[in-house]
């Protein structure tokens, strides 16, 4: 069968045959029988390849690894657990957003604690400049799924839709930039994602409690895991499914 992942990944990373068998000693052949048959290459052939094309190798054969081994390669990409979201370090999140150089992908409800930090507007204003890519998604204040989230974290009527729109008024000014892009998703979220390039920071939702009270643990990337990649895929589908953001409705 046909690796079709394989495939897709390297043209969209405008790679062919000769580079990836320059790449990793093999003879062009080998890399067609890769792709076309569906041939697993051995370990070091794998990594070097899914390091190419910035995926995981179990997202490019998702049966070479045993379960246990799976298992094993996911402790690795946790690089730290918080007990709550406030108790990870200021410096981290001003160290992911200051070495982030391709991608930033955050997924939230609103985020406030983010947008209200100065360095965040003005630092990608900066990096956009250089190449960086930054696509946010923020619950859409006027959705049902907003208005019920305050009672399931106990808090005002009122509160989340107000603090999504004070985080839309704050970020506002970068949906002009080229390179952001701002949507609004109506999704039931079980877990915000912040992503920056090969680390991602997840903090789960927790029914009863606000999300600075809830669990984070600090991830990364990988190329024989799948853990990172299972958030990465979660973010991909919700994006999916949301909408431009319209500001002036959310004003």
């Amino acid at each position: 069968m046909p690796n079709d992942r394989l495939r897709e990944a390297l043209l969209r990373n405008g790679l062919d045959l000769s580079d990836v068998a320059v790449a990793t000693g093999v003879d062009e052949k080998t890399v067609e029988r890769w792709i076309t048959k569906g041939r697993t290459p051995y370990p070091r052939h794998r990594h070097k390849v899914a390091s190419m094309v910035r995926e995981t190798e179990n997202y490019l054969w998702p049966d070479a690894l045993p379960p246990e081994r799976r298992a094993e390669v996911a402790q690795s990409e946790v690089i730290n657990v918080y007990p709550h979201r406030s108790a990870i370090p200021l410096d981290l999140w001003t160290r992911l957003l200051a070495h982030a150089t391709e991608q930033i992908d955050v997924l939230v409800l609103a985020g406030l604690f983010l947008a209200e930090e100065p360095s965040f507007a003005r630092t990608i204003k900066q990096k956009t400049r250089d190449g960086l890519k930054v696509r946010m998604l923020f619950g859409d204040p006027d959705e049902d799924e907003a208005v019920k989230r305050s009672g399931e974290e106990r808090l005002a009527s009122g509160t989340v839709p107000a603090r999504i729109r004070n985080a839309l008024a704050l970020i506002e000014p970068l949906a002009e930039i080229d390179g952001v892009e701002i949507r609004y998703h109506r999704t039931t979220l079980y877990n915000s994602i912040f992503r920056f390039d090969d680390e991602m920071i997840v903090n789960m939702h927790v029914y009863g409690q606000p999300g600075a009270y809830a669990p984070a643990f600090h991830l990364r990337l990988l190329p024989a895991a799948d853990l990172f990649e299972t958030y990465t895929t979660s973010f991909e589908q919700v994006w999916t499914e949301s909408y431009e953001a319209d500001f002036g409705r959310k004003a």
